[in-house]
């Protein structure tokens, strides 16, 4: 039942990311995004990972969303209804995805086949003391590094938002 359940959530989890990228209105895309990232931390939580699924339900899909919705309402950004045709551009996004599918395949069957199987994991893996000593010792730069780029953005989403009063 267990698996049956993480395939399915996987699946919608699939479609949801689609949604993303197929949809052309800009909070069209981001509402499917937070759907993927809700049905990604109900993936995290078939694992057993339930702190990791609460983080990315508080992180990801609650205040990185919200941020870039405001940033598309505040550009007030839309779907173009005169995109110019490019000749030729499916046939080669048809090409790419063929391509990836045949390397997720390749990999699928390989490990599927002969390659090593699933491994023990070690005592204590995925509890939050773990977490916490690999994120704040082993991965400390890159966390402060993405604090700043997330502070960058805010900064850049109000200069863009921000109006010259001498243009009113």
């Amino acid at each position: 039942m267990s698996e049956t359940l993480f395939y399915a959530v996987a699946a919608l989890t699939a479609l949801a990311a689609a949604g993303v990228v197929v949809s052309r209105n800009p909070v069209h895309s981001a509402l499917w995004l937070v759907l993927a990232l809700f049905l990604l931390a109900g993936i995290y939580a078939s694992l057993g990972a339930h702190l990791v699924a609460a983080l990315q339900i508080i992180i990801y899909a609650g205040a990185v969303m919200v941020l870039f919705l405001f940033v598309i309402m505040l550009l007030n950004l839309q779907a173009d209804p005169h995109e110019p045709r490019r000749p030729g551009a499916r046939t080669v996004a048809a090409l790419l995805a063929a391509a990836l599918a045949a390397a997720v395949g390749h990999v699928a069957w390989h490990n599927l086949t002969g390659g090593r199987g699933a491994q023990a994991l070690s005592a204590g893996f995925g509890s939050t003391s773990a977490l916490a000593r690999v994120l704040f010792n082993d991965y400390l730069v890159a966390f402060e590094l993405t604090s700043v780029l997330l502070l960058v953005a805010v900064v850049g989403a109000v200069v863009l938002a921000r109006r010259d009063p001498k243009e009113e």
